[in-house]
This record gives C-alpha cells, sequence and structure tokens, in this order.
C-alpha cells in the first residue's frame, strides 16, 4: 500500500506534530476493514424472494380447466393440481437460478463491495478502528493522550479516535476537516499524503490545548504507520 517514501513521509508527520504536543498519535492504514462474505448472500436471498413477483410480470399463469369441457371431479382436480405444481417448480427453479447467480456475482470482491451499502462500510471501518485503538494499546498512555489516526482504503472511509484525556475537551467535529483531507486524498490515490496532512492538522489541534512539556515529554508510541493487508 506504501513504498519507503510515502513511510518516511508519513514518519515524519507524526514525529513533527508530537514535538509541539503531548498527544501521542498512531497512524494505520488498512486495505479493508470487512471481507463483507454475507452481503451476496443477503442479496441472493432477495432476489429469490422476488422470483414470484418476476413469474407475474412475465405473464406466466396457472390454468384451471374449461368450465365448458366435460371434465369429472378426479379429472378436474387433477388437472388444477398439474397446473399448480408447474407453477411451483417454475418458481422454484427461478429462485434456485437467481440465488445461484447473484452469490456467483457476489463472490467477486469489487462487485461485493459495490454492493454492500455504504452505510455498512462506514460502520465496518469505525469498528475496525475501535478495535485497533484497544488493541494497539492507545487507551494506555500515561496522559490517556493517545490518537488513532485510521484510514480504511477499499470503504474510503478514515476515523479518528482520541482517549479520555483528549476527547473530553475536544469533540468529534473538530476532527472532522482532517478526516475530510484524508479521505479525498485516499479516493485520489495518495493516501500517504492524506495522513500526512490529517496528522498535522490533528498536531495542530492538539497543540492548542495539549502543548508539549519541553522538559517531559516521551514518545510512547510508535511513530511509524502501520499497514494492514485484506482480510
Amino acid at each position: 500500500m506504501l513504498n519507503d517514501e510515502d513511510r518516511a513521509k508519513v514518519k515524519a508527520a507524526v514525529r513533527a506534530a508530537e514535538r509541539r504536543t503531548t498527544g501521542e498519535l498512531y497512524c494505520v492504514i488498512a486495505e479493508e476493514s470487512s471481507d463483507y462474505r454475507e452481503t451476496p448472500f443477503i442479496w441472493a436471498g432477495l432476489a429469490a424472494l422476488a422470483a414470484p413477483a418476476i413469474l407475474l410480470l412475465a405473464g406466466v399463469e396457472v390454468s384451471v380447466p374449461d368450465a365448458f369441457v366435460p371434465w369429472t371431479a378426479a379429472q378436474a382436480g387433477a388437472a388444477a393440481e398439474q397446473a399448480v405444481r408447474g407453477a411451483l417448480t417454475m418458481a422454484l427453479v427461478l429462485q434456485a437460478g437467481l440465488f445461484v447467480a447473484v452469490a456467483a456475482i457476489g463472490s467477486i470482491t469489487p462487485f461485493r463491495r459495490f454492493m454492500t451499502p455504504r452505510s455498512v462500510k462506514q460502520d465496518r471501518a469505525r469498528r475496525r478502528a475501535e478495535e485497533l485503538f484497544l488493541a494497539k494499546n492507545l487507551h494506555q498512555t500515561r496522559e490517556r493522550t493517545g490518537v488513532l489516526v485510521f484510514v480504511s482504503l477499499a470503504e474510503h472511509a478514515a476515523e479518528i479516535l482520541a482517549d479520555e484525556g483528549i476527547s473530553a475537551v475536544v469533540e468529534q467535529a473538530e476532527w472532522d476537516a482532517a478526516v475530510a483531507a484524508l479521505v479525498a486524498e485516499a479516493r485520489a490515490g495518495r493516501p500517504a499524503d492524506g495522513l500526512a496532512k490529517a496528522v498535522e492538522m490533528v498536531g495542530d489541534i492538539l497543540a492548542r490545548r495539549f502543548p508539549a512539556d519541553a522538559t517531559d515529554n516521551p514518545n510512547e508510541l510508535p511513530d511509524s504507520v502501520v499497514e494492514l493487508p485484506a482480510l
């Protein structure tokens, strides 16, 4: 996802930001936040449920015995049963075909991502960011000033999460500009530039409220960007 120049750029941005604040920044770039394996099966199920409606729109009808033909009760019942069985068989075959076809299309990664609603992808990206925040112990810095800058490329989504020492005085709305800058650069194929720009903007926010102490400002988290491959 990144080359050596990109990694050096992000690392330099983190170091420059942390020289101005007691906040601790941690950058993560993920290829994707979920594999969305359930998506094609949901769409396949919906397509299968639509099979009867498709047959009706196509003009398929269940015919009944002609009332003017001298049918016996047994003959009329058998003919009606055969007509119903034929219609049900046609519906079941169409349902199975639709389910298999949609599931097969959804098994292709680009289609699966396209079929997944934007809201779901945003939610998965945020959940991944929250999991990483805890897994990387960003909540265990000395002054509870850890900040995660996270971008997920497949979802074109970014999150900035701050520990309680910072979140108590900085509203999420203040991170929005940094998130927007990060997403814009990632969409343009420049994720490293987006991370560096977001880190600089986050550094500005933190420097105003949590200025660095020249005599006591330990570096508690790695400055290098973490790259996570696809799941």
